[in-house]
């Protein structure tokens, strides 16, 4: 019998990223269910959807991926989806935010891939 697969939510404003990262995530072994450009967008999917994992830019344009964290924690899913930051920046210049926020890690975007998330994920099971 498979495993299940891991139900991803992508949110992030640029639509040629989120279709790049789709067909990695996909070629690996999750499955994207969703995808979004804005806080909005990230809630209502993930409604919808119901995800496992949603992978958040930092940057989102007006808006930032800290405040799109912390609307899935506090959206009254149950259980929320995990959050992972994304980002074209270095971990260090937002340590201390991902540190406070109920994001589960951060992975920089040139090293994103189906591996690197569940890798994160597994890192932070109880």
């Amino acid at each position: 019998m498979e495993p299940t697969r891991l139900r991803c939510l992508i949110v992030d404003d640029s639509a040629d990223f989120r279709a790049s990262l789709r067909g990695t995530l996909e070629a690996g072994g999750i499955t994207v269910v969703g995808t979004a450009s804005s806080l909005d967008d990230a809630v209502r999917e993930s409604r919808a959807t119901r995800p496992d994992v949603a992978l958040v830019d930092i940057d989102l344009g007006e808006e930032n991926g800290f405040t799109v964290v912390e609307a899935l924690h506090d959206s009254g899913l149950d259980p929320a989806p995990a959050v992972v930051l994304v980002s074209t920046h270095d971990e260090e210049e937002f340590a201390d935010l991902i540190d406070l926020s109920a994001a589960v890690g951060f992975v920089p975007k040139f090293g994103l891939s189906a591996d690197r998330v569940r890798e994160v994920l597994g890192a932070t099971a109880p």
